[in-house]
């Protein structure tokens, strides 16, 4: 799946080795992976829920950072929860229909980031809207980073017209 200079690259982001399966599906600027998509399975045969993962450094801490200030549960609150159980029901779909269907054994399960309800991790819903997926969580963390990379805009203006005085 991944070729040898993308598993190197990934396993540096991570800061150790990936555990299964994965490719490539979303780069930054550069060419350096911002998202991958996880084989259903690890290595060992565990079941991995999360097909998209971010791995983008600066991506991650300022989602996080969004996290930190009750994003989770603001997006919870601000995100029609018909869509969101919908973005759920199409993300396991479409992670089971890459799974054999002769399959035996545990499976992964849920929807994005393996949660069958409500909110979990808001880098699992970014990294699945980045990946070209429907899913209203994450565009609503884009809009919430559009929305912190405007004020910091207007934060810098403001400090350059203040120097200027």
């Amino acid at each position: 799946m991944a070729s040898d200079a993308d598993r190197d690259a990934v396993r540096i982001l991570l800061g150790r080795e990936p555990q299964g399966a994965f490719e490539v599906v979303v780069r930054d600027g550069s060419g350096r992976p911002s998202v991958i998509a996880n084989a259903p399975f690890l290595d060992d045969g565990r079941p991995m829920p999360t097909t998209y993962w971010l791995v983008d450094p600066e991506l991650s801490s300022r989602i996080g950072t969004i996290e930190a200030a009750a994003g989770v549960k603001r997006a919870e609150a601000e995100v029609d929860p018909e869509e969101l159980a919908e973005a759920h029901r199409r993300y396991g779909e479409a992670r089971d229909a890459t799974i054999a269907a002769d399959h035996v054994g545990p499976r992964p399960s849920g929807g994005v980031g393996g949660t069958r309800r409500g909110v979990k991790c808001l880098h699992t819903h970014y990294a699945n809207h980045l990946a070209g997926n429907n899913d209203p969580v994450g565009r609503w963390v884009e809009a919430e980073l559009n929305r912190t990379d405007a004020e910091k805009t207007d934060a810098e203006k403001t400090d350059a017209g203040d120097a200027q005085q």
